[in-house]
């Protein structure tokens, strides 16, 4: 750990040239990358840039794979405090849980719960998260203090309904004058990115989601919004308006290449034409699937047909590399294994759907999500000297199978070392861990959480009493 900080003390005009260098051809020997102001300034052979730039520093890292950060393209960090108690419960868990969950939540909870959730994103080779937006009663700013403190990379949402699921529901006047404050507060900013956000299309009047999602539009803001990911939602939908969510939103005009639709697992074909013609984004939530949902997102479909889509976790495990794993095997399962198809996409498509199409899905193709000159330098050393490497004969197609997260031994983001080994390099992060066991408890047990089970380790501890 001492060497990698050592290493990296300086990370201006630095060349840094691993063992394998993964770009978009894939994972390269003898390729390195010069940083400079916090962007990848130059990529090249290693002896090429040493050449060029004799005056830079140089850090040899001949066992690690440099790779870009994983790009999380849904997910919840003030949920982190009760993040086990939706285990085993059923669909629907934000109206019992989250809401009651996050609407209880004092500022310094807000903060306290965003900073444990960026660590875990750290940890687990995000270094960038899409946050859908904070359902706790104004408080986003100490949420946004809780990623610039870690060095997460963030797109932070300003939820926007106007008819409930939220703590607050202020006028259409109000919602609309914090959104362009919203918007306006993070323009430019190095590390945090505005977006609007609408929790689920029912807590919005259509005007509010057609104004939000081109109020976003102007500004080259992301829209994000949970769309068709249960029966019952989409039941809903058809009663009130004769039209499933994802239809809704498309007849209000709230589709287009600034949304971000969030599951999108109940999706019929004239609906994938919806998404494919009106350039809507969708967040892949494998785990989500697997834990909570009601079924898989046509993913490989949605690929064939030009759909953008990346990866998400629904903040349900930050781990980049099981994320990539859970997404090829419920493709299998849902899919490859009825049609034969042995491939599901392929290693690299799943590389690519956790790092530069998840960051395009995200509005920030631009900004991160692949290894290229003028790009954010975020990325991850991974360590190959690992038995799971070992003999290694297709690298991308390992990484998806064989990665976890205690195989990463540093992560960067805009060039700046954040966690080595895990742990953050500039601040305490166990005291974090201290001090949320001291307040979590007390403040979960005020929130007016609805479960349906028992927790596993209650039902133990009564069979056996």
């Amino acid at each position: 750990m001492a060497d990698l900080r050592q290493t990296f003390a300086r990370t201006e005009n630095l060349i840094v040239a691993p063992g394998r260098l993964m770009l978009p051809r894939g994972p390269q020997p003898g390729m390195a990358v010069l940083i400079r102001d916090g962007r990848f300034h130059r990529v090249d052979s290693v002896g090429r840039l040493r050449a060029a730039h004799p005056e830079a520093a140089v850090a040899e890292l001949p066992g690690h794979l440099l790779m870009p950060g994983f790009v999380d393209t849904h997910t919840h960090l003030t949920q982190s405090l009760g993040k086990s108690l939706v285990f085993g419960e059923p669909s629907e868990i934000f109206r019992r849980i989250w809401v009651p969950l996050e609407g209880s939540l004092d500022e310094h909870m807000v903060y306290l719960s965003s900073k444990l959730a960026a660590l875990e994103c750290l940890r687990g080779g995000f270094t960038t998260a899409v946050d859908a937006g904070t359902r706790s009663a104004g408080h986003i700013g100490r949420l946004v203090d809780a990623a610039r403190e870690t060095g997460l990379r963030l797109v932070v949402a300003q939820i926007c309904n106007d008819l409930g699921g939220a703590a607050q529901v202020p006028d259409r006047a109000q919602i609309l004058r914090r959104a362009e404050a919203h918007l306006a507060t993070y323009c430019g900013d190095a590390l945090i990115h505005p977006s609007l956000a609408i929790s689920i299309p029912e807590v919005a009047s259509d005007g509010m989601l057609r104004d939000v999602s081109a109020m976003a539009a102007a500004a080259q803001a992301t829209f994000q919004t949970h769309v068709n990911e249960h029966l019952v939602a989409v039941e809903r939908s058809l009663v009130a308006n004769g039209r499933r969510p994802l239809e809704h939103l498309a007849h209000v005009g709230a589709l287009g290449p600034q949304t971000l639709i969030a599951h999108s697992t109940l999706i019929t074909p004239s609906e994938l034409n919806l998404l494919c013609d009106s350039g809507t984004a969708v967040a892949y939530n494998p785990v989500a699937s697997v834990w909570k949902g009601n079924a898989i997102a046509p993913a490989l479909q949605m690929q064939a047909l030009g759909i953008r889509f990346g990866l998400g976790t629904d903040g349900t495990r930050a781990d980049g590399f099981r994320l990539m794993d859970a997404a090829e095997t419920m493709q299998r399962a849902g899919y490859g294994l009825a049609s034969g198809d042995s491939s599901c996409g392929g290693g690299w498509l799943w590389i690519e759907a956790a790092t530069r199409m998840a960051a395009e899905a995200s509005g920030l193709g631009a900004v991160t999500g692949t290894i290229a000159e003028g790009l954010a330098a975020d990325f991850l050393l991974v360590d190959l000297d690992r038995p799971e490497f070992t003999p290694s004969h297709d690298l991308t197609w390992e990484l998806v199978r064989y990665g976890n997260r205690d195989q990463i031994d540093a992560v960067f983001t805009n060039g700046r070392l954040r966690l080595v080994q895990g742990w953050p390099v500039d601040w305490d992060a166990r005291a974090l861990l201290r001090e949320i066991r001291a307040l979590t408890t007390p403040a979960i047990a005020a929130a007016p959480i609805q479960r349906i089970h028992p927790t596993a380790d209650s039902l133990l501890a009564a069979r056996t009493a």
